[in-house]
């Protein structure tokens, strides 16, 4: 494991009465042995197959490295259509691993496709989108775990008939790959019927979950990262976090803390990367804490009500926007910064004798600026008794991602665990998916189109 955690901020020797003892973790002893029981218990089994992702056969890594290969040679663009964690999780890896101005560059220095990942239905972006791709060297891969999914279903479509009007029918299938849950839903239905290459989602594996599953691997291999990097990484990872003693495992022990930090009304967790390259990891790290925790019931039946609401963050830019809020505002915040130790340039602020001004500042590096921003952003918050942890990736790499995201998604999971809910499932986004279906005249969802239409509409409250 290359990654290190920093959790001293956390602690009430450092941040006084907000923070935790030794006490704390001897108490409650037995709800983490039994939070760690459950989550491995369960490891690679029902809803916890993610668990397994990194230990991915070669022949199926063979053949995302070969289609991957081909797009990287052939495609002008690589588009992706998903929502959630069908888009999050190739955005946040695309986005930390390759140049921040990716699809600027010429195609020589790209070296791979441009990349669009497509994870809305306003329909100015879609006309956006096809205002900037050439249809005739661009390729789709359509993305949804259960195959029903409205807004990309939309997409896939469009350009499906766009495709086939350009460069006709027998060219568009050769453009478009599906990855969904293979022998259910409709896109795989229409994949098998017009023969579109088709990658599969384990039953077990979650969207939110999925991003080192062909959801991600496809188009990472498509860009020219190294996947079997990123999945050593992660199994690196996968091994820590079966390390039954809490101080030992990075995720049961963050994972308690902020179990513990709910339970003393820190119901908002901020995630602030230092590093440009890292600010999707936030909107990642967003979904899978807030859908998997935020739940009404637990296991039990019970109402409880639980979660804490993810906020995300860059670092420097929100020291100017939210950290004044972090410092003096209400103690119902943990924050989680990420800190990068050697970033893959070094500039130099130059030393201009001609301007008689900023002499702490000539001569250093921005690197050691934006470190010292962190630093001192921490220290702020641990001076106003502010809990926060730092988790440091030695360099942004394919094989430290890779740690980061299988760390992302054993920390939900012992959580989850700890707060005695389900985690993997998500009744709130499905209702809404249901309302959408009923709204839009699906059949089979009438009932839920009569429940809708019986709902109070009380015009004294519009204006």
């Amino acid at each position: 494991m290359k990654l290190k955690f920093d959790y001293n901020n956390m602690m009430a020797d450092a941040v006084g009465k907000e923070g935790f003892s030794e006490a704390d973790f001897a108490g409650d002893a037995a709800a983490i042995e039994a939070a760690f029981s459950d989550v491995m218990e369960k490891r690679g089994k029902g809803w916890q197959e993610w668990c397994d992702l990194p230990y991915r056969d070669d022949a199926s890594l063979n053949d995302i490295e070969q289609l991957g290969g081909q797009l990287k040679e052939n495609a002008g663009s690589l588009v992706v259509f998903g929502i959630g964690g069908s888009a999050l999780g190739p955005l946040c890896v695309a986005y930390a691993l390759t140049h921040l101005h990716h699809n600027e560059l010429d195609r020589g220095a790209r070296k791979a496709p441009k990349l669009y990942v497509e994870d809305n239905v306003d329909p100015e972006r879609m006309r956006a989108l096809l205002d900037v791709i050439e249809l005739k060297d661009a390729y789709f891969n359509v993305v949804t775990k259960s195959g029903e999914t409205s807004e990309t279903l939309s997409q896939f479509l469009i350009l499906y008939d766009l495709l086939k009007k350009k460069l006709g029918k027998a060219e568009a299938k050769k453009r478009i790959i599906v990855t969904t849950t293979v022998g259910k839903g409709t896109l795989y239905n229409i994949a098998k019927a017009e023969g579109f290459k088709t990658y599969g989602v384990g039953p077990g594996v979650g969207g939110r979950f999925s991003v080192l599953s062909p959801v991600g691997l496809v188009t990472f291999a498509a860009l020219g990262i190294d996947i079997r990097a990123m999945l050593s990484g992660a199994k690196s990872m996968a091994e820590a976090c079966a390390n039954g003693d809490v101080k030992k495992n990075p995720a049961l022990l963050t994972g308690f803390l902020q179990y513990k930090a709910m339970g003393k009304g820190k119901n908002i967790s901020v995630m602030m990367p230092y590093a440009d390259g890292l600010k999707f990891m936030a909107d990642f790290y967003c979904q899978l804490w807030g859908e998997s925790l935020g739940k009404a019931k637990n296991k039990r039946g019970e109402s409880v009500y639980v979660g804490q609401t993810p906020v995300k963050a860059l670092g420097v830019t929100d020291q100017h926007s939210q950290v004044q809020l972090y410092t003096e505002g209400p103690f119902d915040k943990v924050v989680t910064f990420l800190a990068v130790e050697a970033f893959r340039d070094t500039v130099v602020i130059t030393d201009d004798s001609e301007v008689d001004a900023c002499d702490f500042l000539k001569g250093r590096t921005m690197n050691e600026l934006i470190d010292a921003e962190r630093r001192a952003t921490e220290y702020a918050l641990k001076k106003a008794g502010r809990l926060n942890f730092t988790v440091t990736l030695p360099a942004v790499t394919a094989e430290t991602v890779g740690e980061l995201l299988m760390y992302f998604m054993y920390e939900t999971a012992f959580a989850g665990a700890l707060l005695g809910i389900d985690t993997f499932d998500q009744p709130g986004v499905e209702e809404g998916k249901k309302a959408t279906f009923a709204m839009l005249g699906r059949a089979g969802y009438e009932e839920k189109m009569r429940e809708i239409e019986r709902s109070p509409k009380l015009a004294k409250y519009l204006i």
